[in-house]
């Protein structure tokens, strides 16, 4: 088990494992049996800053649908606003229903902000 000060770009893994997990609604407990780990441990990681073994991100990654980006090429990530990253994520989570409406306010607000740069000549 890694120390998270020795891990840059992990220093947010457990809580965002924790949000994901959230969003989700998966129990604590559910989330350590598909994951194969004890929940104690995944308690650890989300709460404590317990960096687990690759396999464990890995699969933590995977059933959370974290952004592998943001682990293993932190700077990649840091290239975008912190809010664009938030609902990056959140759109990642957001059930398939919903994508549509998401889909329409966006194209949307990018039609308003194109009108707007016409008006003024740009």
């Amino acid at each position: 088990m890694a120390n998270i000060k020795d891990c840059p770009g992990f220093e947010t893994f457990g809580a965002d494992v924790k949000a994901a997990r959230i969003a989700k609604h998966l129990s604590r407990k559910t989330l350590a049996e598909i994951v194969n780990i004890d929940s104690r441990y995944l308690a650890n990681i989300e709460n404590g800053g317990t960096i687990p073994s690759l396999p464990v991100i890995i699969q933590l990654i995977k059933e959370c649908g974290l952004p592998v980006e943001r682990y293993f090429n932190p700077e990649v990530m840091r290239e975008e606003s912190a809010q664009r990253q938030r609902i990056s994520h959140k759109l990642k989570l957001c059930p398939e229903q919903y994508l549509t409406v998401i889909e329409g306010a966006l194209d949307g607000a990018l039609k308003t902000e194109k009108s707007a740069d016409e008006t003024e000549g740009v």
